[in-house]
């Protein structure tokens, strides 16, 4: 009899670890049963919208990025203010975000496959990946999935949480450690700054005044000065943008870390980089094109994990826009 009821109470403690280890957290192949062809419709629709829009995989990694940075990676950023609410997407940080099309077609398609079961934290993410590896014709970096989406998204902390480009070390590193990432990731994660361009008004302060008296910023190559004023002709411009990896802003590779030596860093954030010892010496490593690309797959993975909701904590969105 007591064999019986040990046998019994065995069971139900595996029962338990089998449902601990389906919703408790992220994992490969989260939707195998549930959803199998999700990674191909994402990678499908992704490709398809990059290829005909070379700027996406800047757009889409730099939404990932503010959206693990404001309550975890739980597709808050996608969400539409309301008249009672003002949301993410309206902090000034993130008024210049795109791609937001991408996610809802590529939402609708899978709605259309298998209703309910993908959340849009997780299509953001598999989208942000498969975009940048859109260039390589294979995934850069493992994506698990299994996240499930946040129902609260305020402009004010989308203000207070994503680090700013006037950041000094310190401020960044901080900001990092608040998401338990490490100096490491910080550095490798900058390099995303390889792809992309950044608004005048983000380090025209650097061009002009930057101590108050007339002067431009020590720190940021002369020359490049003198380039950066013909392209940005006063502190007032918010609307022409800049390549933040030099002549090659389209392509994913280590280059920005090659700027970086040159004292081309486009932003305080980046140059910021350089004066701290520890963080100067993995831009040195990252050099090296095989290291960047492995160890931007392995921080990429890490900051997909910040803060996820799983199991039933959160909900699945019907449409990315709204909550439920």
């Amino acid at each position: 009899m007591e064999g019986g009821i040990l046998k019994f109470l065995l069971f139900i403690i595996l029962v338990f670890v089998a449902i601990g280890h389906t919703n408790g957290q992220l994992r490969k192949d989260f939707y195998k049963s549930s959803c199998p062809q999700v990674e191909q419709i994402v990678q499908n629709i992704t490709w398809k919208r990059v290829a005909s829009n070379s700027t996406l995989p800047a757009k889409l990694l730099r939404m990932h990025f503010h959206d693990c940075f404001v309550r975890g990676c739980d597709g808050s950023v996608l969400i539409d203010s309301t008249a009672n609410n003002s949301a993410e997407k309206a902090a000034i940080p993130n008024l210049s975000l795109g791609g937001f099309d991408v996610i809802d077609e590529i939402k609708t398609a899978l709605e259309n496959t298998c209703q309910g079961v993908v959340s849009c934290a997780d299509i953001l993410t598999l989208a942000a990946r498969d975009s940048v590896s859109f260039q390589f014709k294979k995934p850069m970096w493992e994506v698990v999935t299994g996240r499930r989406d946040g129902r609260i998204s305020k402009s004010s902390e989308a203000l207070s949480e994503i680090p700013s480009s006037f950041f000094n070390f310190t401020a960044l590193k901080q900001s990092f450690a608040n998401k338990s990432l490490t100096v490491h990731d910080l550095v490798v994660l900058s390099g995303g700054h390889t792809i992309g361009v950044g608004h005048c008004n983000l380090f025209s302060n650097r061009l002009y005044n930057f101590t108050g008296k007339g002067d431009s910023d020590p720190s940021l190559n002369s020359t490049y000065v003198t380039f950066l004023k013909t392209k940005c002709q006063s502190l007032l411009d918010n609307t022409t943008t800049v390549e933040m990896d030099p002549g090659s802003s389209l392509t994913f590779d280590n280059n920005y870390f090659s700027v970086l030596k040159q004292q081309k860093g486009l932003f305080q954030s980046d140059a910021a980089l350089l004066t701290n010892k520890g963080a100067k010496n993995i831009v040195d490593e990252m050099l090296i094109a095989g290291k960047f690309f492995t160890e931007f797959s392995q921080s990429m993975k890490r900051m997909g994990a910040i803060g996820v909701l799983i199991g039933s904590n959160g909900e699945i969105r019907k449409k990315c826009n709204v909550v439920n």
